[in-house]
């Protein structure tokens, strides 16, 4: 008797077979989705060679530990003498205090590289998130967050970071909200645009019929579809991060105590390296921004071209 009443519970807690088949058939869509979406990225060859570069980058900012050391950023211990040109022990020179310019380049890149993704994460999050709201929401709400929103697009994005930054502890933090919160405008437009659209299509009223509520129409049939260009818009956004983030540093608004890249170049400035002309100095953190910005923004216009063919870009 116990063993049936057992059986019988096990039975109740499982999920019934038509349910289990739609998730099956749910996980097997994603899955094509996703092999579908490699096949079609793998065609653009300058996609292939951003994402190449940024694996490559990103290993190198994981193992700055084991690459170069920790210790590597002390002042007080440094290897070297001050502004060494290229050699054989220190293939980029040296600092003013004698550190490795090859080993601060590398541990600038993980400060670069998160500052780059968060500030990106954040300034996304709050441009999808008031481009739904005010494409669905009809009236004065809609007309209060376009205006709002045209307002910082018409303002200066690198002065409106800047008064953040000063007004606020100079830390990585501040860098983070001071890009976030400045350069969300434009990711609103494009997807207050695709809500518009999707939500003239047939089944946004089907779904009204049905009851689904505001919450239900913009989680389960708008988000989905503004994704691709949410997730195109984000690669093209880290770029522009990261480029903001070295402007700040360069300007001494960053944290002193972190190296970044754009605080090896406010270094090197203020180390006299232009005027004495010491390139090893300033050209390698320059030319890493500029990598780093030229690969997100060839996976950007890769993504982008395999979400939306009709684009036509070039592979």
């Amino acid at each position: 008797m116990t063993a049936d009443m057992n059986t019988d519970l096990d039975t109740a807690q499982l999920p019934p077979p038509a349910e289990k088949s739609a998730r099956a058939l749910a996980r097997a869509r994603k899955r094509r989705s996703a092999a579908r979406f490699w096949r079609e990225y793998r065609a653009h060859r300058s996609g292939l060679w951003g994402l190449a570069g940024l694996i490559l980058i990103a290993l190198i900012a994981i193992c700055a530990p084991l690459l170069v050391g920790a210790d590597s950023q002390s002042v007080t211990d440094a290897p070297g003498g001050a502004l060494e040109a290229p050699s054989g022990e220190f293939p980029l020179g040296t600092d003013q205090f004698g550190r490795s310019v090859l080993a601060l380049l590398v541990w600038g890149a993980r400060v670069s590289l998160t500052v780059g993704l968060l500030a990106a994460f954040l300034c996304v999050a709050i441009g999808t998130v008031v481009g739904i709201v005010a494409g669905h929401f009809r009236g004065w709400y809609s007309t209060v967050l376009m205006r709002v929103t045209d307002w910082f697009l018409v303002m200066p994005t690198l002065v409106l970071a800047i008064a953040l930054a000063t007004v606020m502890s100079h830390s990585i933090w501040t860098v983070i909200l001071a890009i976030g919160v400045t350069t969300w405008p434009t990711t609103a437009r494009l997807v207050r645009a695709q809500t518009l659209a999707v939500e003239s299509r047939p089944y946004i009223e089907r779904s009204r019929a049905l009851g689904g509520g505001h919450r239900h129409i913009m989680l389960r049939h708008v988000l989905p579809n503004v994704m691709p260009l949410v997730l195109a818009q984000t690669t093209l956004v880290i770029s522009s991060a990261i480029l903001t983030e070295a402007t700040l540093a360069f300007l001494g608004l960053g944290d002193p105590t972190i190296t970044s890249w754009g605080g090896m170049l406010q270094d090197a400035r203020e180390a006299g390296a232009v005027s004495a002309g010491d390139w090893w100095y300033l050209a390698p953190p320059g030319l890493a921004i500029a990598l780093v910005a030229l690969a997100f923004t060839l996976c950007g216009r890769a993504i982008e071209a395999v979400l939306n063919p009709k684009l036509g870009v070039a592979r």
